[in-house]
């Protein structure tokens, strides 16, 4: 499954996700995992919570990012959710057409995986393609 929060830059994106995680630690027997630009949020986690900070990858390309994702999923078998706050920074994703095929991978990385991902999108509801409304949760 895979759950979009959208809006635009500084509409509160980042403290939905925070919060979402949060609360889903409690609730989960699984790993969690939070894949951020930077360690800033850091404490703002539970502790059961892995952050990782992406700017220590050199991460150049939307197919680099996936792997990256396949990479973590691959070390860790109780993995159960993943959060992707400013993903299109994190998967250098720009064009509306490459977002789309994005969140495809991950619905199928999803379903092949059992893992669950949660994205804080920087685009409006009505900028995103048609497909991609049904998996929004918040839009700010």
């Amino acid at each position: 499954m895979v759950q979009l929060i959208v809006g635009n830059k500084g509409k509160g994106k980042t403290k939905h996700l925070l919060e979402k995680v949060n609360a889903q630690v409690q609730e989960s027997s699984g790993n969690i995992v939070y894949l951020d630009k930077s360690a800033k949020h850091m404490y703002e986690l539970n502790n059961k919570v892995r952050l990782i900070d992406l700017s220590q990858y050199d991460i150049a390309s939307c197919d680099e990012f996936t792997g990256f994702v396949y990479g973590i999923i691959s070390q860790d078998h109780d993995l159960q959710q993943m959060y992707l706050d400013n993903f299109l920074n994190l998967a250098k994703l720009e064009e509306k057409d490459e977002i789309t095929a994005e969140i495809a991978k991950l619905e199928q990385i999803s379903d092949k995986f059992q893992v669950d991902f949660i994205l804080s999108v920087g685009r409006n509801e009505g900028e995103l393609d048609e497909s991609l409304k049904s998996k929004v949760i918040v839009s700010l």
